[in-house]
């Protein structure tokens, strides 16, 4: 039985290099310099994220982005208020979302009293994200103050700008 060597392409894969803000390259290890070659710079090649991962539940308390529940999000939604409010449904294994929450934080930071930015976890809140027909995530619902306003609904990982135009614009 003979060995099949790995593809080229599955030989180079490697995390996203624009997550960090330098990539060391490492020694070749061919047959004549393997002996010659320190292992030192491996032992000390780091590399450093621009911005940390989220982690647990996308969600900390310093975050301007909170965490609601169904009861939570009703009311808020239903009571009084004078600024939009954008629901972001969310999963903890989605990859979209984590990339989403990122975003949803310029946002906020953006937009800070002008929009209100919250998050319900579908995994949490199933039957809610049921009820409101989440089907693909991250799903965002853009809800304007004005309860004559029908809400703007995206599905998938949206840029920043297009949020932008959303809250600028549709609200």
């Amino acid at each position: 039985m003979a060995l099949v060597p790995l593809s080229p392409i599955l030989s180079t894969l490697h995390a996203p290099s624009s997550l960090f803000l330098r990539r060391e390259t490492r020694p070749s290890f061919s047959s004549s310099t393997a002996g010659n070659v320190s292992l030192s710079p491996l032992l000390t090649h780091q590399r450093k994220l621009l911005c940390p991962p989220p982690r647990g539940k996308f969600v900390r308390e310093d975050y301007l982005v909170k965490k609601l529940s169904a009861e939570e999000l009703e009311e808020l939604v239903k009571g009084e208020r004078k600024v939009p409010v954008i629901v972001d449904f969310y999963a903890t294994w989605c990859g979209p979302c984590i990339l989403m929450a990122q975003e949803l934080e310029m946002l906020a930071v953006e937009y800070e009293s002008n929009a209100m930015i919250v998050k319900v976890d579908t995994d949490d809140e199933y039957e809610f994200a049921r009820d409101m027909q989440v089907r693909g995530l991250p799903t965002l619902f853009f809800i304007s103050p004005d309860p004559s306003k029908d809400a703007v609904r995206t599905e998938g990982l949206i840029p920043l700008q297009m949020m932008c135009d959303i809250i600028d614009n549709d609200m």
